[in-house]
């Protein structure tokens, strides 16, 4: 591999770098971050107008395998990750058997390698309970041992706030984060869609905000009543959605908790009234539920004041035949890995509501920071680990250009004006088809 990318603006706000360069890569590590003349035996790519940042990492993405490899594989959702801009791929434990003994850790390691030549990086979530049943403690010193960067039981909450308490207790000790996703079950039941007015107009059953903020408010008060005992708990709340939750973790933020959260881009763009607008798309049902414009304007505000740290995709694919159901019957859950980046560019950066820089912290920084990963640097000696972006490619969101199995997204159609160009990581290329 010998590389020259020419006049590309190259970005890490952690290095507070940003300047128009050329970088060489020789056999994946960075030879020379500056102007090069020449460029004999390599490979040459003009990337005037374009943009290099730090590897971008989905935090939160669903591979399926094993288990159910008929929504997706991790072969297919590795070329997902990589189509969509993404070096990193965080997989989260809900598979059959689930991530919660050391045997399916290897497992899903050694598929991700053999996938693409190991040019996305894939990091196992391991399970805070057994079959994430949220009953007993799975095995945490083991998985950790075998490779896990954090917990989660994801689509199942830990309702018991006493295995919740062994949960901070004992993964602590590993320094790791527990990832939850807020929702209380005896509130939410059969909900479908956000309580409220649309709700009640389309006649699904209802699904209440305030599951997911009774459930956050428990996990706070939680951590803040173990802080004088333990020092390095560590909380992440996935796919945030609610105006409440924004004012809950702004206000426990302030009491100094280590803390963080996420967003989907889908709880960013849409709102329950399109599920009205769409006649019934079962692509707008999902986990939590889309909120109202209110609860968007929350979401928007704490991504730009910092109290929402992250976006990830929350990718969750299902096959066609499943989600051409009815709406009461479809499982919940959209893809996202290779529109994400895409949307965000082009509704957000180009739309000056954020900036690029912040964009790069949301997807590459602070993912890193939260699971406790080295910093990538763009730096003569270094590793290239890098999301190419070409903020100004205008296009149209094209399932049959899509690598992940599955097709279940409500983007499809959108005309958006900025992309993933590629990735670079461990010393191959990958150019985006999108």
């Amino acid at each position: 591999m010998r590389v020259i990318f020419k006049n590309a603006r190259i970005i890490n706000p952690a290095q507070n770098l940003d300047e128009i360069l050329d970088l060489v890569i020789v056999n994946g590590k960075i030879e020379k971050v500056g102007k090069v003349d020449g460029g004999e035996d390599f490979e040459v790519y003009d990337l005037n107008g374009k943009i290099i940042a730090p590897g971008f990492i989905d935090m939160h993405v669903h591979l399926r395998e094993p288990g159910f490899e008929h929504k997706e594989t991790i072969e297919s959702g590795v070329e997902a990750g990589a189509n969509g801009g993404f070096t990193g791929l965080c997989c989260m434990p809900n598979t059959e058997p689930a991530i919660d003994e050391p045997g399916v850790v290897e497992y899903v390691k050694k598929r991700a390698s053999d996938s693409l030549g190991g040019i996305v990086d894939v990091y196992p979530i391991g399970a805070i309970t057994k079959k994430r049943e949220g009953r007993e403690l799975a095995p945490i010193a083991e998985l950790v041992e075998a490779g896990v960067i954090g917990f989660s039981d994801d689509g199942n909450p830990v309702q018991d706030s006493g295995v919740m308490r062994k949960a901070f207790e004992y993964i602590s000790m590993f320094d790791k984060v527990i990832i939850q996703h807020c929702e209380d079950k005896t509130l939410s039941q059969n909900g479908m869609a956000n309580e409220g007015y649309w709700s009640t107009l389309l006649g699904l059953a209802p699904y209440p905000s305030i599951s997911e903020e009774i459930i956050l408010y428990r996990d706070l008060k939680l951590i803040q009543y173990l802080k004088p005992k333990i020092k390095n708990v560590r909380y992440h709340v996935a796919h945030i959605s609610s105006k409440g939750s924004v004012e809950l973790l702004r206000k426990f933020k302030d009491d100094n908790l280590n803390i963080t959260a996420e967003v989907t881009p889908h709880h960013l763009l849409l709102t329950d009234k399109d599920i009205w607008k769409s006649n019934y798309d079962t692509n707008f049902k999902v986990n939590p539920p889309l909120k109202s414009e209110e609860d968007i304007e929350a979401l928007v505000s704490g991504l730009k004041d910092g109290t929402i740290d992250v976006i990830a995709t929350d990718h969750a694919p299902h096959a066609p035949e499943e989600k051409e159901s009815d709406f009461a019957s479809a499982p919940f859950g959209i893809i996202g890995l290779e529109t994400a980046v895409g949307l965000i560019l082009s509704e957000f950066v180009n739309k000056g509501i954020i900036s690029i820089h912040r964009m790069i912290e949301l997807f590459a920084i602070n993912p890193r920071k939260i699971l406790g990963l080295p910093q990538v640097k763009i730096a003569e000696g270094e590793t290239a680990n890098l999301t190419l972006l070409d903020p100004n490619f205008e296009w149209i969101v094209d399932a049959g250009k899509f690598k992940s199995k599955s097709r279940n997204s409500p983007f499809v159609g959108w005309k958006l004006k900025g992309k993933p160009l590629g990735i670079v990581n461990n010393g191959k290329i990958y150019w985006s088809s999108l």
